[in-house]
């Protein structure tokens, strides 16, 4: 392996370059492969969903299998988050969008890939429907975003609408580890778990983690490297945590707290977060008390979003569950 080899992200290292490659996903892969038998019918395509489940991969494969080698001729890709205005609409694909590129094989047509176009500005999705409407014999639009409510009805019913949601957890531990492997890595069961539960459906996500943390510790992964790197408590530590406070000793809660802000450099959302997904692990929770104690973490959630102060709310966060563990308890005992 070379320097530069070595120089490059995982992420695009191992980005897929067909579709067949690409993880998961199989559904949408297989009507899109279906447009590539005869590209000559292929509508416009918009593509929405969370980041990191593969939109902008998928398109660049679109590309690739309809144009071959010189695929970046025939393409004009545009984050639309920097260029949302409707100046780059009707200047940049106007123009490339204008030309005919009849003469390349049996592909009628150029390609312009919009990312983020969730992020483009009222008048430039006007704009770029009408384009859309009178280029359609010498263009095809790909148009990612992560929020497709964003988008403008006119442009939604001109696509052909494709949504992605969190990928599959065995999928992504099956490419972790295959990555791994490629990669030299020593990556333990327990160290993808964390690794995938954390990024919560973003393999994007979880190939950066994997790579930080190859990094930290000469190639071997284990729950304890993998959880330094992602900037998360063991799951453990958390459930230590919220056991104190149910079962009233507020002040050893608090102290808890307090050593896991310390040791790991948690804001108080990030807390929030693991107390959460913890919260439901919890065997001995009824149900009904896991639905009551998630909705105390939802306010208190909801108050450190406006800006309140972490220790206060987090404080008193553990006080609702101290009292709620309380009631609990007194409850049974009578």
């Amino acid at each position: 392996m070379t320097t530069n080899e070595e120089a490059v992200m995982w992420v695009e290292k191992y980005r897929p370059r067909k579709l067949d490659e690409v993880v998961d996903l199989k559904d949408i892969v297989e009507s899109l492969k279906s447009f590539m038998k005869n590209p000559k019918v292929m509508p416009h395509l918009m593509l929405a969903g969370i980041p990191g489940t593969g939109k902008t991969t998928i398109a660049l494969c679109i590309a690739r299998e309809l144009f071959g080698e010189n695929w970046k001729t025939f393409t004009l890709e545009l984050n639309a988050s920097d260029e949302r205005g409707i100046d780059t609409v009707r200047d940049r694909v106007k123009d490339f969008s204008r030309y005919s590129r009849s003469a390349f094989g049996n592909v009628p047509f150029a390609l312009i890939i919009l990312d983020e176009c969730d992020q483009m500005t009222g008048a430039a999705q006007t704009a770029l429907r009408r384009i859309m409407e009178t280029s359609s014999r010498t263009s095809r639009f790909i148009l990612i975003c992560n929020q497709s409510g964003k988008i403008i009805e006119p442009i939604q019913s001109r696509c052909a609408i494709f949504r992605f949601s969190k990928l599959d957890k065995k999928a992504m531990r099956d490419h972790l580890c295959w990555i791994a492997k490629k990669e030299n890595v020593k990556l333990s069961p327990e160290a993808a778990e964390s690794i995938i539960e954390y990024s919560e459906g973003d393999l994007r996500h979880a190939i950066n983690a994997l790579q930080a943390a190859a990094a930290y510790k000469d190639g071997v992964v284990d729950e304890k490297v993998a959880s330094a790197v992602i900037g998360e408590a063991s799951p453990m530590q958390v459930q230590i945590l919220l056991r104190k406070a149910l079962y009233g000793d507020f002040m050893e809660a608090r102290k808890k707290m307090y050593e896991l802000m310390g040791e790991y450099g948690f804001s108080g959302s990030e807390i929030v977060r693991q107390m959460q997904r913890e919260l439901f692990k919890m065997s001995d929770l009824t149900p009904e008390k896991k639905a009551d104690l998630s909705n105390i973490i939802g306010e208190y959630d909801y108050r450190l979003t406006q800006g309140a102060n972490s220790d206060i709310q987090l404080s008193a966060l553990l006080a609702q569950f101290a009292k709620v563990g309380k009631t609990e308890i007194k409850g049974e005992s009578s």
